[in-house]
């Protein structure tokens, strides 16, 4: 029998070209989108494929424990328990700097990037564990180590899911499930344009928050890379016979990847700072 994959977040992105690289290479792919109005896209590259296995297009909203149960469920039923994967990549953003965002919209991004990601797997670890078999995947970023201005809900709730990860790959260790981290740099997805940005007229950011939308806007996006790369990625990490326990994706995710631990903070601060064209405050004599 195929491969079996639950992946969330499938209406674009990196869930939408993960769907298409599995399905094409015969994983029984189901899908899952919060609104399955949006699937309209996602028919047509899984079209345009070829894909050799059929793709299920489920309703799933990571933050619903009800619809994440009733979309578990599905799954269960149609493989007879034997989901072997998970992709956790549902996740969302916005810009703006930490005392200009509502409370409810950081929660907004903390219950569905790290609350989202703890629901999905919950639901599917028992069949796992009593198989013994199975392999959870978690869509990070290469951003959550490195604090960036204007997107502290986003680095927090990114930050908590490794280390919820690599807590999680110990626990269950003794039951032989894999627990994988994919770190992608900047790519072209629907969440730069997909995110709000919070910059009211008379914060007192208002400074900072402009040099970052600009580096965004004229830098960062204009210079970001294929998403089918990301997908590619969680293909080789559902497919190899010893997978890592992270795999970052893109040069500056490497390079941020092999700087951790190696670059002090400070002198990261730094740099960044001057990229961002950020300037620290006069001292008080």
């Amino acid at each position: 029998m195929p491969s079996s994959v639950l992946i969330t977040g499938c209406s674009s992105g990196f869930g939408l070209e993960a769907t298409a690289a599995l399905a094409r290479r015969g994983w029984r792919v189901f899908a899952s989108m919060r609104d399955l109005a949006k699937r309209g896209r996602l028919d047509r590259v899984i079209k345009a494929a070829g894909a050799s296995s059929p793709v299920e297009v489920l309703q799933l909203d990571v933050t619903d424990t009800a619809s994440v149960g009733a979309a578990v469920g599905r799954v269960m039923e149609a493989t007879g328990g034997r989901l072997d994967a998970v992709v956790n990549n549902a996740g969302v953003s916005a810009g703006g700097t930490f005392e200009d965002m509502a409370d409810s919209e950081f929660r907004r991004i903390v219950e569905t990037n790290l609350f989202g990601v703890l629901n999905v797997t919950r639901a599917v670890l028992p069949a796992m564990r009593e198989r013994r078999s199975g392999r959870i995947v978690v869509v990070t970023s290469a951003g959550a180590f490195f604090g960036t201005p204007g997107l502290s809900a986003y680095a927090a709730s990114k930050w908590a899911v490794e280390g919820w990860a690599e807590s999680l790959a110990l626990e269950l260790m003794p039951f032989g499930l894999d627990v994988i981290c994919v770190e992608p740099g900047a790519y072209k997805t629907e969440i730069w344009d997909s995110s709000p940005r919070e910059i009211p007229p008379d914060s007192p950011y208002a400074e900072v928050a402009g040099s970052v939308e600009r580096f965004v806007d004229q830098r960062l996006i204009p210079g970001a890379r294929d998403p089918r790369e990301v997908g590619q990625a969680i293909v080789r990490a559902l497919s190899a016979p010893r997978p890592r326990f992270r795999y970052p994706v893109g040069p500056d995710a490497v390079v941020q990847h092999l700087a951790r631990g190696k670059i002090p903070n400070r002198l990261v601060r730094i740099g960044l700072a001057k990229m961002l064209g950020i300037e620290r405050a006069p001292r008080d004599a």
